[in-house]
């Protein structure tokens, strides 16, 4: 029998590997927080295969995503990073991220981390939806909705409610897995 794995998994490795080892999975590294922040900023108006297949040269392109440096962008960085053709060449996706980064350190500072901040909008545990069909699970909810409302409010770019779901699922503070796939079998297994 078939390994089943949810429905928006592609053939490709690559999204193979993203699914089995990455989506869903609790993620509580400020680092990784941040790079998922930015990944799912420039994924918004296209497809997550597209950001997938680009994310090495993101790595390479934004200094491994240290926060620190990015902060510290001037102009001429920016316009490289705007004839970059390995990344999204979308200007206001990567002004963006240098606001981005400032105000993620500005959470830091008031939550000693952002992974605090992130996850004590659900009493730091995971919600672990069940669904059963791809058509059940939404693109925003009132969570992403309140979340997406704090982070515009505190300065943030590219966070809206969709945007900001999504994000919560890719790193696991929402487990959207269905319930056939083989990684809500295998989570239901550690319980």
């Amino acid at each position: 029998m078939a390994i089943q794995r949810c429905d928006w998994v592609g053939k490709e490795e690559i999204y193979i590997n993203y699914h089995d080892l990455e989506w869903g999975k609790p993620v509580y590294e400020d680092s990784t927080l941040f790079e998922f922040l930015v990944l799912e900023g420039f994924q918004a108006g296209l497809s997550w295969i597209t950001i997938l297949k680009k994310r090495e040269n993101f790595r390479k392109a934004f200094d491994n995503f240290d926060y620190t440096l990015i902060s510290k962008y001037d102009q001429k960085k920016l316009d490289e990073l705007l004839v970059n053709d390995g990344i999204i060449r979308n200007k206001l996706k990567i002004n963006s991220i240098v606001t981005n980064s400032i105000h993620f350190m500005n959470i830091q500072k008031e939550f000693d981390s952002f992974s605090n901040y992130i996850w004590s909008y659900v009493n730091y545990q995971p919600i672990v939806n069940g669904w059963e069909n791809i058509n059940d699970v939404p693109t925003s909810t009132p969570l992403s909705d309140l979340i997406s409302k704090d982070l515009k409010q505190r300065g943030f770019k590219f966070v809206g409610t969709t945007i900001i779901y999504s994000y919560l699922q890719a790193v696991g503070v929402i487990n959207d897995h269905l319930k056939k796939c083989i990684c809500y079998k295998n989570l239901a297994l550690t319980k």
